[in-house]
C-alpha cells in the first residue's frame, strides 16, 4: 500500500513538475524578446545614431520587449570585440548598422549561428554565400535615392543662384547613392542646374564639413544638403553663419532645433528622412511574431514611410504652396513608379563620376 502510494506522489510530482516547467518555458516564449543595439559611434548625432536609438525606444514601448544599447564610439578598433561582447550576452537579437560594420557581421555571424542579427543601411552579401553562412542575419537598406531625389527637386526649385551644393561623408557607396538622387531631382527641375560635390572623409568631423560648406558658398552655392551624420553640424552651422537655407538628413532637424536654436531651425527648409527608428520597429515586430525572414534582405522607400521630406512648420513657412504641391507630386510618381530614381548601386565609380560631372 505504501509503495502504491509512493509511486502515486511520484506520478503526480512528476507531472506538475512537467507541467510547471511547461509554463515557465511557455512564459519565456510569450514573454519578451532581448534586443541589443550597437552604436559604432555616439548619440547625440541629432541624425543616424539617435534615429536608430529611437527606434529601440520603439521597441521598449510599443512592443514592450526587453532592450540594450551601447554606444562604442568611432574607435573602429572597439566595434568588433565589442559585437562580439554582446553575442556573448545571449540576446536574441543584435543590430548594428553601417557598410562599416558589414564585415565584422560577416566575420562573426558564421561563429554565433544561433544569435540572429538584424544589419540596417547595408546588406550581407547573400549571393556569394554558398555555405549560408548569414542565414541568422537580416538586412536592411534603404532607397535614399528616392528620398535625395525630393531634395534635389527642393533644392533647384530654391535655388536662386542656380547653384546648389552637397556635402557627403565619405565617398562610399551609400553617400553617392544619395547624391545620385539629389542631382536626378535637381536636372528633373532644371536641366541647367550646377550641383557642387563635396566630401569630408568621415562622419564626425564637423570643423572639416564647414569648412567645405564655406568654400561651397565661394563657389555661387546657396543651398547645401547636408549628408554627413555628425560632420553634418559644420553645414549647419555655416548654414547659420552666412544665412544661407539647406537640407538636412536622416532626422527631421529642423524641429531638433526648433526650441534650442530657433535661427538654425528656420534655415533648415527640409530634411531628407531616413527612418532607422521605423526600419527598427517593423523589423524587431516581425521577429516578436516569428515572421522575419532571417538570410534576406529589404529595401525600405517611401511606400514604407522609410524614405522622404520632412514636413513640418519650417518647411510650411519657407516653401511656397506649388513648390510643396510638386514635392507631393513627385513623391506620388515615385511611389506608383511613374519616376524611376537612379541609383549608386550597380554602377562602378567611373560611370558614378561620369554622372556627376553632367551637373558640374
Amino acid at each position: 500500500m505504501k509503495k502504491k502510494l509512493l509511486v502515486v506522489l511520484f506520478v503526480f510530482c512528476s507531472v506538475a513538475m512537467l507541467f510547471a516547467t511547461g509554463t515557465t518555458e511557455a512564459t519565456v516564449e510569450d514573454g519578451t524578446l532581448d534586443v541589443a543595439l550597437l552604436i559604432n559611434g555616439n548619440l547625440g548625432d541629432k541624425s543616424f545614431h539617435d534615429s536608430a536609438n529611437n527606434g529601440m525606444k520603439l521597441v521598449k514601448d510599443q512592443l514592450g520587449l526587453k532592450t540594450k544599447v551601447i554606444e562604442v564610439g568611432y574607435d573602429q578598433s572597439k566595434w568588433e570585440p565589442a559585437l562580439r561582447d554582446l553575442c556573448d550576452e545571449n540576446h536574441d537579437i543584435v543590430i548594428c548598422g553601417t557598410w562599416q560594420m558589414q564585415e565584422i557581421v560577416s566575420n562573426i555571424a558564421p561563429e554565433y549561428p544561433d544569435q540572429h542579427f538584424i544589419v540596417y543601411d547595408t546588406s550581407m552579401n547573400y549571393e556569394d554565400d554558398k555555405n549560408g553562412d548569414f542565414k541568422n542575419v537580416y538586412s536592411i537598406e534603404y532607397l535614399q535615392n528616392d528620398g535625395s531625389f525630393l531634395a534635389g527637386a527642393l533644392a533647384a526649385k530654391m535655388t536662386k543662384t542656380g547653384s546648389i551644393g552637397f556635402v557627403g561623408g565619405m565617398d562610399n557607396t551609400v553617400i553617392l547613392d544619395f547624391l545620385v538622387g539629389y542631382i536626378q531631382g535637381a536636372k528633373t527641375v532644371n536641366p541647367n542646374i550646377k550641383v557642387v560635390p563635396s566630401f569630408v572623409g568621415n562622419f564626425s568631423d564637423a570643423a572639416k564639413a564647414k569648412e567645405l560648406t564655406f568654400a561651397q558658398y565661394q563657389m555661387g552655392v546657396d543651398i547645401v544638403f547636408a549628408c554627413a551624420s555628425n560632420a553634418s553640424d559644420g553645414v549647419l552651422q555655416a548654414s547659420k553663419e552666412r544665412g544661407m537655407m539647406c537640407i538636412g538628413v536622416d532626422s527631421d532637424m529642423a524641429m531638433l532645433y526648433k526650441d534650442s536654436d530657433p535661427v538654425l531651425s528656420n534655415l533648415i527648409i527640409s530634411s531628407v528622412l531616413k527612418r532607422v527608428d521605423k526600419s527598427i520597429r517593423l523589423a524587431v515586430g516581425q521577429a516578436n511574431e516569428n515572421t522575419l525572414k532571417y538570410g534576406t534582405r529589404v529595401a525600405l522607400g517611401i511606400n514604407e514611410d522609410c524614405v522622404g521630406l520632412a514636413d513640418n512648420e519650417v518647411y510650411q513657412k519657407k516653401v511656397p504652396s506649388d513648390v510643396r504641391e510638386l514635392m507631393a507630386s513627385y513623391t506620388e510618381k515615385i511611389r506608383k513608379g511613374e519616376i524611376k530614381v537612379d541609383t549608386a548601386f550597380g554602377k562602378s565609380k567611373a560611370e558614378i563620376n561620369k554622372y556627376i560631372e553632367t551637373a558640374r
